[in-house]
Order: C-alpha cells, then sequence, then structure tokens
C-alpha cells in the first residue's frame, strides 16, 4: 500500500471505531462524502485490498508483447548497434515494419544496459551578469576570425576591446590572426589611452591561457604555471586575468562583434577598404569614435577606476615578449639563429655566464636587461609567437621538464 492509501485505512478504521466521523474522515482524505461512504463500503466487505487500485500489478493493455521486446533488443545489438535511439527507432519503421515510439526504445534499451551512443549534456542555465559599476573596473576584449572585407577576400582577425561598464568601445583592430601580439598591442593601446584596468575578462585562447599540463621544477615549487606571454605583462600591471568558461559568459564581447560584423563590414564597403592598413586607418580615425557615439551606456558611478601608469614602469619593456638566456663566453645571446652582441660592461667586466631577460619590442627591436639593467639593443626582426619548449642544451638533471619560452625561429 501507498503512504495514501495507508492514511486512508487509518481513517477509516477511526470511522468505523467511532472515533470519528465520515464526513470529517473526507476531508482529511480530500474526498467527496459520496466517496468516502464507497471507501468505507470496500474495507468492510474486503478488507486492506479493498482500498488499493485495482489494476496495480496489471500490465498496460499497451506494452510490448515479450516477443516484440525481445526482437528490438536482439536487432539493437546486432544489426543496428552504432544507431542512435532516434536513428534506430526510424529504421524499426522503414526497414523492419515495426512502429514504436522512440521513448518507448529509449526506455528499452536503458533497462537492458544498452548505453546511450553519446552522451549528451543537459542545457545550462545562464543569467545575465549586471555591469559593473565604475568604468575600468572591467575590460573584455577577444578576436573575431571572420571574411570582413568580403566573400572574396581572405579572412583576417579583428581585435576589440569594451568596457563593461560603459561598453565604451576601447579600441579595434585588424591583424592576419589572432595572436600573442595582438593582445599585447590591444593592452598598450588600453594603458596609453585610459590607464590600467582592474580586471579583463577573456576567453581560454592558447595566448591568454596555459592549456598545457607541463610544469617546470621551478613552476612545481611555486605551485602555479608560468603564465602566457599575454598573462606575464597582465601580472607584471597588476591586471586580474579572468577567464570565461563559455561564450555565453562573455556575451559583451561577442555582442559587439555582431554589432561590428553589421555595421563596420557596410561602413567599409561604401569606402571600398579592401585591406587592413586603410581598414586600421579608418576604425582610429572615425569608427570607434562613431561607434561611442551612438552606443555608449551611463555608468552606475561616475567615477573611474583606471589607473594611472607608475612613473617607474617602463611601459614599451612591460608589454613585450619576454625570453630568458645565458650570456654566452664570447659576451653575446643568441635566439633562433639571432646574435645579439653584449657591449663591455663596467669596471672592464663582461657578462659571460650571466642569465639576462631578452625583450622584444612590439615595433620588433630587442632589449636585453640584466639585474633591471639595460645592457643592449638591436634593430628590429620580424615578430614571431613564442612557443613552449626545452632548450637545446642538455640538462644535467632530468628530474622535470624545463620548458620555456622560445623565440619561434629557434625551433626550425
Amino acid at each position: 500500500m501507498s503512504q495514501k492509501e495507508r492514511q486512508r485505512y487509518h481513517l477509516l478504521q477511526m470511522v468505523i471505531e467511532g472515533k470519528t466521523t465520515l464526513k470529517e474522515a473526507s476531508r482529511l482524505m480530500r474526498v467527496s462524502y459520496r466517496h468516502a461512504k464507497r471507501l468505507k463500503r470496500k474495507l468492510i466487505s474486503e478488507g486492506a485490498r479493498g482500498l488499493v487500485h485495482g489494476n496495480r500489478g496489471r500490465p498496460s493493455p499497451r506494452a510490448l508483447n515479450s516477443e516484440l521486446a525481445d526482437k528490438i533488443l536482439d536487432l539493437s545489438l546486432t544489426k543496428y548497434t552504432n544507431f542512435n535511439d532516434t536513428h534506430f527507432t526510424e529504421k524499426l519503421k522503414e526497414e523492419e515494419g515495426i512502429t514504436v515510439g522512440r521513448d518507448t526504445v529509449r526506455r528499452l534499451r536503458r533497462t537492458n544496459g544498452i548505453k546511450p551512443k553519446r552522451r549528451r549534456r543537459p542545457k545550462r542555465h545562464f543569467k545575465q551578469r549586471p555591469r559593473k559599476p565604475q568604468e575600468g573596473m572591467m575590460v573584455l576584449w577577444d578576436g573575431s576570425p571572420h571574411r570582413w572585407f568580403g566573400n572574396d577576400t581572405p579572412p583576417c582577425c579583428l581585435m576589440a576591446a569594451i568596457d563593461d561598464a560603459t561598453g565604451k568601445l576601447c579600441e579595434a583592430f585588424f591583424i592576419p590572426y589572432e595572436c600573442s601580439f595582438g593582445y599585447l598591442k590591444l593592452l598598450k593601446s588600453i594603458v596609453n589611452t585610459y590607464g590600467i584596468p582592474v580586471s579583463i575578462y577573456q576567453d581560454r585562447h592558447s595566448t591568454l591561457h596555459r592549456n598545457d599540463n607541463n610544469w617546470t621544477l621551478q613552476e612545481q615549487l611555486a605551485g602555479e604555471q608560468e603564465p602566457t606571454q599575454v598573462g606575464g605583462a597582465l601580472k607584471s600591471l597588476g591586471i586580474t586575468p579572468i577567464f570565461a568558461l563559455t561564450p555565453q559568459a562573455k556575451g559583451r564581447v561577442e555582442r559587439l562583434f555582431g554589432v561590428l560584423q553589421d555595421r563596420l563590414i557596410a561602413e567599409m564597403e561604401i569606402r571600398n577598404i579592401t585591406e587592413i592598413i586603410k581598414a586600421n586607418i579608418f576604425l582610429a580615425e572615425h569608427f570607434i569614435e562613431d561607434y561611442n557615439r551612438r552606443f555608449p551606456v551611463k555608468p552606475e558611478t561616475a567615477q573611474r577606476a583606471w589607473r594611472r601608469v607608475a612613473k617607474d614602469v617602463d611601459i614599451e619593456r612591460t608589454i613585450s615578449f619576454c625570453y630568458q638566456a645565458v650570456v654566452g663566453n664570447d659576451n653575446t645571446v643568441r635566439l633562433g639563429g639571432m646574435v645579439i652582441d653584449i657591449p663591455q660592461g663596467p669596471r672592464q667586466r663582461g657578462y659571460a655566464k650571466a642569465k639576462v631577460e631578452v625583450r622584444q619590442l612590439l615595433d620588433g627591436s630587442w632589449r636585453v636587461y640584466y639585474k633591471d639593467t639595460l645592457i643592449a639593443q638591436t634593430d628590429p626582426t620580424p615578430l614571431k609567437e613564442p612557443i613552449r619548449a626545452k632548450p637545446r642544451r642538455k640538462a644535467k638533471v632530468r628530474a622535470a621538464s624545463e620548458e620555456q619560452w622560445i623565440y619561434m625561429a629557434s625551433a626550425a
């Protein structure tokens, strides 16, 4: 008996024993007085069994007979092994002449231990995130690969950043593809124009987030992986990186690209702009200002959260590509087949065997620092995307990976 039927049995027994009235029992059972009389008669004549529904335990008249169910299971395990539930149901009707519902097939397969072909995750619930109250508290940035100059031209990438509180387009420009250089250039432009934001909301692109499981000994001791080149620049400036797990999480910058693919493409088309250089000039001189005039949102608080760059911070050095190197016996640093000569140091000393920091600025030029002192610089060379790899020198101990950032040309 169910709990509902047990309650009815208890109340009707109280009525029979004279401890309560049938009218009160019908109210507590939430049935009419007439039906309560009917239940009382069944209890007297049939006992507790009279309160149980008569169809309980009987097979459904619409249930599959055992022979048909066995046939379906046999087909599922032999001929249609790699078919999902819906596809299998369709084939049963079209090829085998068996018409059954998809839910019936699904239930039959699951109860007999046949797992689904592909696990489907339930849809996640998303809710709109409120905007930050102050301009500069959060910047959202991303890259959008698209055929920006028409279907007859190869795709390129539009790098863009917006302020979360106001929806202001902080910066936008075209580059051939999404890369570390694009994000560093975006960061440098934002810092020089507005200041340092409190945080940056971004996706898990490999230029922004370490997606590998390789840990050096130093990283294991520190308890965290060395950041990417872009992540290192954010860390140096004290900017908090926030990583989105889904495109919906950074919906505002995604919607920005939807607007730009609508408006910007049309604007460039009527001006016959079909190359990156002219498009970037148009963005800087006209479109960004026009966008911010049309689509701004008034922030909750008028006070801005942008932070000024400290006087002792070298933005050129901070927002650049960073490599670690050791000066050779001939007082040179070698990176990717490139040789940087180190001039003689103070007190007639050289820098042989010294560990130095090599920086490639965004204009392609190189600087070499020893303990925060600039000791050498060179003319620009092509910018290359840094990679994580082991240095070519032989390690004496193989206790842990020695991967580090390497100038791409050195991996050739």
